[in-house]
C-alpha cells in the first residue's frame, strides 16, 4: 500500500500536470470532452418515476398548467381559468395591467391613435394611469435619459461587437454598473431611476448593438443614429435603426402595440421570476436585469418568436398549396410527429405554459397583423398562418394527451410582424426585452419593497450516500 501511495503522489506531482497539458493535441481535449460528456450525462440522469413519487412538480407546475403559487404580485394578472366547485374550468385567456385589462388599453390606444408603451410603463410602476400632466412629464423623463454615457457605444459596444444581441445587451446593462455612483443602493428611490434610465436605454443598447454586428460581421455601413428626446419608445427604434430613419405612423403604431403587450406577464414567467430570485438577494439592478436577459434569450422563452419565422419558412417550401387545408394539416402532423422542420415535434407559437383557449395578446394582434399584412402585401401569407393556427391545435390534441388545451400565443404573430417592418431577426428577443423591462423593473420595486426572504425553494437529493474511497483505492 506504501508503495502504492508513493506510487499516485508522483503521478500528482507538478511535473506530471506540466507534462501532461503540454503534450495535449487537439484531438485529445475532443477526446477528454466526449468522455465527461458521456459520464456527465449517466450520473445526472434521474429517473422519471421518482418524480411522481415524490410529488415534484416539475417546471413549478402541476399537470394541469396550473403553477406552483410562489408569491404574490399586484402587477399583473394572468387569468386562464375559472374555478367552479373546485374544478379549473378553461377560459378565454385574460391579462391585466394593474387591475386594468390590456384589451381596454389597447383598444382605447387605438381609438385615440397615440403611443402608448411609456403609459403602460408608468401604470406598473407606479400602480395607477397617468393623469395628462403625469404622462407628460414621465416622456419627458424618459426622453432625457436615453442617451448613453460619453463613450459608451465606442469603448463598450463597437470595439467589441457580439454576434448575439441578447448578450451584447446583457454585457451593455452590466458595464453600466461602472458608469453608475449609487449602483449597488437598493433604496426604491434609487431603483426608480435606474429603472428609469433602464428603460430609456435599452432600445439603443439594442439597435447600437446590432449595428456594430451588422457592420462587423454582415459587411454593412455603420450608420449611426442619436436617439431623439421627442420621440416614442417605438418611434425611436424605427428612427434609429433604418438608415434614412423614415417610418410610417401605422408601422410605429403597430410596434408600439407589441411593446404594450409584451411589456408584462406577471410574476412567474421565467425571466420575471429569474428577476425575483436574483433581486431576494438584496444584489444590484445591474445584476437583476442581466439574468433576467439571460433567461429571456432561451428559446422556450422570449426566443420562441425567431423559431415561429423558421418554421413558417420551412412550412412554405413544402407546402404546395397554402389553401389546401388537408395538405397543411399532413405536413403540420409531420411536425408534430418529428419527421418535419426541426424534428423537435413542437410547433412554434401554438401553446403557452399558463394559457388554454386563447392568449388575449395573439387575439388583439391579430387585427394589426392582418391590417399591416394587406399594406405591406403579406395577405397570402397572413392566411397560411390563420389556417395552422386553426389545425395545429386540431394536430396536436390528436397525436398526444392533453391536460390542458393549447392554442396561439403572442409568439405566433410578433416575429411575422417584425418581418413585415423589415426588422432584422438578430433583434426580435432584444425587442421583448425593450418591452419587458418594464416588467422586470416593476417587479423588482415589489420584491424591495416587501422584504422577502431569499428565494430557496427546496430540492430532494436522492443520491444513495457512499463511502469515501482514498484516490490511491479507486
Amino acid at each position: 500500500m506504501k508503495n502504492q501511495n508513493q506510487k499516485v503522489k508522483e503521478l500528482l506531482d507538478e511535473g506530471s500536470f506540466r507534462r501532461k497539458r503540454e503534450n495535449l493535441t487537439q484531438a485529445d481535449v475532443n477526446e477528454l470532452i466526449s468522455q465527461y460528456s458521456s459520464e456527465a450525462c449517466k450520473c445526472d440522469r434521474i429517473d422519471s418515476e421518482l418524480y411522481s413519487k415524490y410529488e415534484v412538480k416539475r417546471g413549478l407546475r402541476d399537470i394541469s398548467g396550473k403553477g406552483v403559487v410562489a408569491g404574490l404580485t399586484e402587477i399583473s394578472e394572468v387569468s386562464s381559468y375559472i374555478i367552479d366547485e373546485g374544478d379549473l374550468i378553461p377560459c378565454e385567456g385574460k391579462l391585466y395591467y394593474r387591475g386594468y385589462d390590456v384589451e381596454d388599453l389597447v383598444n382605447n390606444l387605438e381609438k385615440e391613435e397615440r403611443f402608448g408603451f411609456e403609459e403602460v410603463c408608468y401604470l406598473l410602476l407606479f400602480g395607477h394611469l397617468p393623469t395628462v400632466k403625469e404622462y407628460i412629464s414621465f416622456r419627458a423623463l424618459i426622453g432625457s435619459n436615453r442617451s448613453l454615457p460619453e463613450g459608451f457605444v465606442r469603448d463598450n459596444i463597437l470595439n467589441s461587437v457580439s454576434k448575439d444581441m441578447m448578450n451584447s445587451m446583457a454585457r451593455s446593462v452590466l458595464t453600466l454598473y461602472g458608469f453608475d455612483d449609487k449602483a449597488d443602493d437598493i433604496s426604491i428611490g434609487n431603483i426608480i431611476r435606474q429603472s428609469v434610465q433602464l428603460i430609456a436605454r435599452f432600445p439603443s443598447l439594442m439597435v447600437y448593438g446590432y449595428q456594430g454586428y451588422s457592420y462587423k460581421y454582415l459587411g454593412e455601413s455603420l450608420v449611426l443614429h442619436s436617439p431623439k428626446p421627442e420621440l416614442s419608445t417605438a418611434e425611436n427604434i424605427l428612427y434609429m435603426l433604418r438608415p434614412d430613419s423614415k417610418y410610417t405612423n401605422l408601422e410605429a403604431r403597430i410596434l408600439d402595440i407589441a411593446l404594450v403587450l409584451h411589456a408584462e406577464h406577471g410574476g412567474g414567467n421565467n425571466s420575471t421570476f429569474t428577476n425575483h430570485v436574483v433581486t431576494s438577494s438584496g444584489t444590484d439592478s445591474y445584476s437583476a436585469v442581466a439574468a433576467s436577459l439571460a433567461s429571456l434569450k432561451g428559446p422556450k422563452h422570449g426566443g420562441a418568436n425567431i423559431k415561429v419565422c423558421k418554421m413558417f419558412e420551412n412550412i412554405q417550401e413544402n407546402v404546395k398549396d397554402w389553401d389546401d387545408e388537408d395538405e397543411i394539416r399532413s405536413y403540420v402532423g409531420k411536425i408534430v410527429d418529428k419527421e418535419a422542420f426541426d424534428k423537435s415535434g413542437l410547433v412554434y407559437g401554438i401553446g403557452h405554459a399558463v394559457y388554454s383557449l386563447s392568449d388575449p395578446r395573439a387575439v388583439l394582434f391579430k387585427g394589426y397583423v392582418q391590417k399591416l399584412a394587406e399594406i405591406k402585401g403579406y395577405s397570402k401569407e397572413f392566411k397560411l398562418h390563420e389556417k395552422v393556427e386553426k389545425i395545429a391545435p386540431e394536430v396536436i390534441s390528436k397525436k398526444r394527451r392533453m391536460y390542458k388545451g393549447v392554442s396561439a400565443n403572442v409568439d405566433f404573430y410578433s416575429g411575422f410582424v417584425y418581418q413585415m417592418l423589415n426588422l432584422p431577426e438578430e433583434i426580435y428577443t432584444p425587442l421583448f426585452a425593450v418591452a419587458r423591462i418594464a416588467g422586470w423593473s416593476a417587479h423588482r420595486v415589489e420584491e424591495i419593497s416587501n422584504g422577502g426572504k431569499i428565494i430557496r425553494p427546496a430540492y430532494k437529493a436522492v443520491r444513495q450516500r457512499r463511502e469515501f474511497v482514498p484516490i490511491a483505492q479507486r
